[in-house]
């Protein structure tokens, strides 16, 4: 028979054992301080007021939940643009892949340029030649299909200057931001000039935003039965440019709701920042600089991939957030020592 000095031992080591398992739970988040990849700069204390803000109850900058709707551009903002788009190099890698089915294409431009590795010669075909090389490279297959071959195009592809897959080519700053943010109960979507079927099949994996939150261009596609089995088809003509004046119109069609947060790097998030910020009530933009040559690029006026000249020159007097990759980010990728 126990007695009352055992009971009230095994209740002490329950209430022990207990604080234990509060203790285990609450010390990592104490000693997670929020953005750890961020240096302790201007740049982060004014998104983090700026955030705290909206979720303080009572105070004049609170926004409801519902309302808390954070838009990222992808290119330049979430993973690397240069030395090219990552989509562009997925298309010069099906002009190579697909070539023997299209002899003509040997003397055709842009993809007599592929072939001959002349990207100078592909820069000269100016918007035109991309859109050509994009309907020609995404088109005459199923959505299921065009998912499977960017998936798998995804597990190999490689980045041409540090030769680390392109997946693993994402900001670590920007993916701590995300989960900042989500923590804080906004929701995070990307909004892209990038296709939307080029970076939903990743979208979740690398920045825990789930497809139907990914905003992009689109190819028109129709429904068809192939075979007895109803598929959708994607067919060689653009059907929605998500770039410049776009955006702020993708954002209303599919989202549904005027963001408070925008996150971009170039004169291509322009207008989705302007139309963001000129709202009543609590808006903040940010554009993320590339100063970094060392550890990434160091490039913003004259770039052919991500130029940022007019949203520069606004940047200050908008009250925009311009952040310095060098001295605002400790860290750039995961794999950097």
């Amino acid at each position: 028979m126990r007695t009352a000095y055992d009971r009230a031992e095994a209740t002490l080591a329950s209430l022990i054992a207990a604080l234990v398992m509060i203790l285990v739970g609450i010390l990592p988040a104490l000693a997670q301080e929020p953005l750890p990849s961020w240096n302790d700069t201007a740049a982060k204390s004014r998104i983090m007021d700026f955030v705290k803000a909206t979720v303080t109850e009572g105070g004049e900058g609170y926004v409801a939940p519902e309302d808390r709707i954070a838009v990222f551009d992808n290119d330049g903002t979430l993973w690397t643009e240069q030395p090219y788009y990552p989509q562009l190099g997925f298309m010069l890698d099906r002009v190579k892949t697909l070539a023997p089915q299209h002899p003509e294409w040997k003397t055709k431009e842009p993809f007599k340029s592929i072939l001959n590795g002349d990207l100078k010669g592909l820069a000269k075909g100016g918007e035109m030649g991309i859109m050509e090389l994009g309907t020609a490279t995404h088109a005459g297959m199923t959505t299921d299909q065009f998912s499977k071959i960017v998936t798998d195009w995804f597990a190999t592809a490689t980045h041409p200057k540090t030769g680390k897959l392109y997946t693993d080519m994402t900001y670590l700053p920007m993916r701590e931001l995300l989960e900042y943010l989500r923590a804080n109960g906004f929701k995070t979507y990307i909004v892209s000039g990038g296709g939307v079927e080029f970076m939903r099949p990743v979208s979740e994996r690398l920045y825990g935003i789930p497809p139907e939150q990914v905003v992009g261009s689109t190819i028109a596609t129709e429904y068809a039965i192939v075979g007895d089995v109803p598929v959708l088809k994607r067919l060689p003509k653009i059907d929605f440019v998500d770039d410049g004046r776009g955006k702020p119109v993708g954002i209303n069609k599919f989202i549904g709701r005027k963001p408070i947060f925008v996150a971009g790097n170039s004169d291509g998030d322009y207008e989705m920042m302007r139309w963001v910020t000129a709202a009543k009530g609590p808006g903040f933009a940010m554009l993320v600089h590339h100063t970094d040559a060392d550890r990434e690029y160091a490039y913003d006026r004259q770039s052919a991939f991500g130029k940022l000249d007019k949203a520069l020159n606004e940047a200050e007097r908008r009250n925009w957030l311009v952040v310095d990759m060098k001295t605002d980010w400790k860290k750039i990728f995961a794999f950097e020592q």
